[in-house]
């Protein structure tokens, strides 16, 4: 995600990957709303460590080479399950805590916990164990595919249905395919970006009866702004992984408390350990006033998010349904495979 394990925040948070397209004559997808700096420090951040699991230097799986059968999320895995009760975890010291959780993840022991149990552990730990099991565990793969549905308020509107997204991505360079599925909102608009060809453009073409010719449109520009307050680099767990790395350190330098609430949730059929906090001030200081990040139990990544404002209203909704490590050729990111309607 591979010298740098995910070649960018961007791509996904909800990603903010979002229900936004790119496209082609007249609204495409995704505005860029972070200053490159914040993207390189993103890069520095996942990229040859985002989320190994087991040290701060991230690793591919090697069923990440395996375009056709990834391991099942309910696979057995190899790894030994912690012997510690997780009812013990809380007094470990915090080097012991992050790695009891790499072993429980990878083992399924974790995923096995009761929702009292799960909930229980998670207020035991380090307020630093969370932050240290995401930044150093593998957040997602040099390239993979997702399916992922996704909402974002715009210019005050919430939408009506939330965009249902297939997207394929693969680093250094960063190249991404977007496709709006047929059951979600923009059905059949899809979009191409490829970092080493026009790193400050995008490829695209709305879909429907009223499917335009696909053209390329700037990346910060008003078509793209049209339908998101992200960039299309923004799609992809790790943008959500730096976002929520980036907000804690917020918290730490304005020396504010952190408030949390802790539950076990299923959206949208994915049950996670969810993480609300709150922030005293909201925005403009952070990026949300209150925000609800959902933990998967098998990965050391989080697969949902919602965003409040400082009214209350939701603003951006993400659920990551699948994430499949693939290898990719160049025809997946060519405008002219004719699987694609370009």
């Amino acid at each position: 995600m591979t010298h740098r394990l995910f070649a960018r925040q961007r791509i996904a948070r909800f990603v903010r990957p979002d229900a936004h397209v790119i496209a082609g004559g007249t609204a495409p997808a995704l505005a860029a709303s972070h200053s490159a700096s914040h993207r390189s420090g993103i890069r520095r951040l996942l990229l040859g460590a985002l989320m190994a699991g087991a040290a701060s230097t991230a690793t591919v799986p090697a069923f990440a080479q395996n375009d056709d059968k990834p391991p099942p999320l309910e696979a057995a895995s190899a790894v030994k399950a912690p012997s510690t009760p997780a009812s013990q975890v809380g007094k470990l010291t915090l080097d012991q805590q992050v790695k009891w959780l790499r072993a429980a993840q990878k083992s399924g022991a974790l995923e096995a916990l009761g929702d009292a149990q799960l909930v229980a552990l998670f207020k035991s730990l380090d307020p630093l164990a969370l932050p240290r099991y995401i930044k150093e565990g593998p957040n997602g793969y040099a390239s993979y595919e997702m399916t992922m549905s996704r909402s974002e308020r715009i210019r005050g509107q919430w939408p009506d249905k939330p965009d249902h997204m297939l997207v394929r991505v693969a680093h250094d360079p960063l190249r991404i395919y977007a496709k709006w599925l047929p059951d979600g909102a923009h059905a059949g608009q899809e979009i191409l970006y490829d970092e080493s060809k026009r790193a400050d453009e995008m490829y695209g073409h709305l879909g429907g009866i009223m499917n335009v010719m696909p053209l390329w449109t700037s990346l910060n520009g008003a078509l793209a702004r049209s339908q998101s307050n992200h960039d299309v680099r923004d799609l992809g767990t790790e943008y959500i992984a730096e976002q929520y790395l980036a907000e804690g350190k917020k918290f730490t330098e304005a020396g504010l408390p952190r408030s949390t609430q802790i539950e076990v949730k299923t959206i949208d059929g994915v049950r996670v350990v969810a993480f609300t906090f709150e922030t005293p001030t909201g925005q403009p200081q952070f990026y949300a006033k209150r925000e609800t990040l959902g933990l998967d139990l098998r990965h050391p990544y989080f697969r949902t998010v919602e965003s409040y404002d400082n009214d209350g209203r939701i603003f951006e909704k993400i659920v990551f349904e699948t994430i499949t490590p693939k290898t990719f050729d160049d025809s997946t990111f060519d405008p002219k495979n004719k699987a694609y309607k370009f």
